[in-house]
């Protein structure tokens, strides 16, 4: 056996077919974790009536349920990706989540939803520092920017389908009383909806668990290893953070807009009077048609830029995605009819699309390699606060307080990206600075 076969042997991940198989397992994985995500703010209706749930017990299983443990499992979890096995924790967690998907279909009451909840958000929070450490590790220098774009696809791709799957529950909940099933008996549409959605995710931790863990690089940076834990790690992030707030305050600001579009059904609904089925259909074909190509172009323009020379490859494309994102996701919600707003809110898909992807790629090109898995993590904890907090309630508080007709919504949907995003815009240029001498510094220690 020669030793390239040695290699190869040792290490797949260095065959560019497998290394992509691998990236697609993920990019799948990805766009699950969105579809369960996304699933429960569509079948609202029905599970209130069903449980006789309240609006605030809607609003906890939507946000704190979910998003509190989402963010802060990724830290430990992240810590966990940088020294063990991460094929491993992404396998537990797909499972994890997934079985919890499925239980949801099961739920009785508030608290077996909420426990539902706050399992999905575990279960995902192992996803995203594991699977983009594992993307860095399986590719060289230069053509990252491909891969991580192929795998936020999910991003979109999840949404899309969450959308589409939606508005099929939505019209058949509709037409269809209780489904009686074997062994189970009667179960409401929206439970089996639950049900539908997760079981596939099971089957694909299997396919995850068979996959073999990549080789980390030798870090050539040694000076700013950093082992003794957490809290080591939060104190190299506070001593680069004009750095790193270069592309996670507009990352923070793309997912402060992005879930606070979670009131964009009901948005249409009071202004135009149209029906939430249709709106997630629409919405939905718009989401598969624009995001996942956007997601690959912002990817091939940040390895394509570094190939030109500019060390900022990745940051430019963040920019460029936030000086779109942030101007129509005002003016969106103020046009007079909703052909032209859901044009418009397809090219702030475009935005978003182009934010979420790069930001990552920006985040890994100044990360040491011992730190990727705890920055993704650090990264996903800023954002999913920030917009999962931020977004959804910020309107609803201005729903009630502000804008009170019954077409108020579209006024406090034009407010929110005006006071979060324009500052981040007049801050683009002191970002770049900032982002610019970080690479400059790691370039000057590596040539020691």
């Amino acid at each position: 056996m020669s030793l390239q076969e040695i290699t190869e042997k040792e290490n797949p991940y260095k065959k560019k077919s497998y290394a992509w198989y691998m990236v697609g397992l993920m990019t799948i994985a990805y766009m699950f974790s969105f579809i369960d995500r996304y699933i429960l703010g569509l079948l609202i209706e029905p599970i209130k009536a069903d449980l006789g749930l309240t609006d605030t017990q809607i609003g906890l299983l939507l946000g704190p349920a979910f998003a509190i443990f989402y963010a802060t499992m990724g830290l430990p979890l992240g810590y966990l990706a940088d020294r063990v096995k991460r094929i491993s924790i992404v396998s537990v967690g797909i499972l994890v989540w997934s079985a919890a998907t499925v239980a949801s279909g099961f739920a009785q009451k508030f608290s077996h939803l909420f426990i539902a909840r706050m399992t999905v958000g575990i279960g995902e929070a192992t996803l995203g520092p594991c699977a983009l450490s594992i993307i860095n590790d399986s590719f060289p220098e230069g053509k990252r920017g491909r891969p991580i774009g192929f795998y936020t696809m999910g991003m979109s791709l999840g949404p899309a389908f969450a959308y589409l799957s939606g508005a099929a529950v939505l019209i058949w909940s509709n037409s269809i009383d209780l489904i009686q099933l074997p062994l189970i008996g009667a179960l409401s549409p929206w439970q089996l909806a639950f049900i539908i959605v997760g079981a596939p995710g099971i089957v694909l931790a299997l396919f995850v668990y068979l996959l073999k863990e990549p080789q980390r690089p030798e870090d050539h940076n040694p000076s700013d290893n950093i082992t003794e834990g957490i809290s080591s790690a939060i104190k190299y992030f506070y001593s680069r953070g004009w750095a790193l707030a270069s592309f996670i305050l507009p990352a923070c600001v793309m997912t402060i807009i992005a879930y606070s579009q979670a009131w964009m059904p009901a948005m249409f609904e009071r202004t135009w009077d149209m029906d939430p089925a249709r709106f997630a259909f629409i919405n939905g074909l718009l989401l598969l048609c624009l995001g996942p190509i956007t997601n690959n172009t912002a990817g091939w323009l940040s390895d394509h830029l570094t190939k030109k020379g500019y060390k900022e490859g990745g940051l430019r494309v963040v920019i460029w995605g936030a000086i779109i994102l942030i101007p129509t996701a005002v003016i969106a919600p103020l046009l007079p009819n909703p052909t032209l707003c859901f044009i418009v809110l397809g090219i702030n898909l475009i935005g978003i699309a182009l934010t979420s992807s790069s930001a990552l790629i920006a985040l890994l090109k100044i990360i040491p390699t011992n730190l990727k898995g705890i920055s993704v993590a650090f990264y996903l904890m800023c954002i999913s606060i920030s917009g999962l907090l931020l977004g959804p309630t910020t309107v609803g508080v201005l729903n009630d307080n502000v804008f009170q007709s019954i077409d108020g919504v579209r006024y406090s949907m034009s407010v929110v990206p005006l006071v979060f995003g324009l500052p981040v815009l007049f801050m683009i240029p002191f970002m770049r600075k900032h982002y610019l001498k970080e690479i400059e510094d790691m370039e000057s220690k590596q040539s020691i």
